[in-house]
């Protein structure tokens, strides 16, 4: 279920997916909620294009490092590409 920043104050939440089309992020809150998922997203930019670089925004999803591998594999069944592992920002609310 979707979380408020308050459930992971404190916590290391880490990255799980950029939603980088409002569609996307759509589909994957209702995957995540049905999957009995507890996340976290906030709007925040990302730099993206190929010719013509730009800054844009996406719904960056979160979730708590002891569920990231169980929930990595829910999306990847699902036809989602997760974010890289090496990617660890800031608990939602300290950055």
């Amino acid at each position: 279920m979707k979380q408020e920043s308050q459930f992971f104050e404190g916590r290391d939440a880490r990255l799980l997916y950029v939603g980088r089309r409002l569609n996307d992020a759509l589909a994957l809150e209702k995957l995540l909620t049905e999957s009995g998922v507890d996340y976290g997203v906030e709007a925040d930019t990302y730099r993206g294009g190929v010719i013509f670089k730009n800054d844009r925004i996406g719904a960056f999803f979160y979730v708590l490092p002891e569920r990231l591998e169980h929930v990595r594999e829910i999306l990847v069944q699902n036809g989602y590409v997760p974010a890289p592992d090496e990617e660890r920002l800031p608990a939602i609310g300290q950055a």
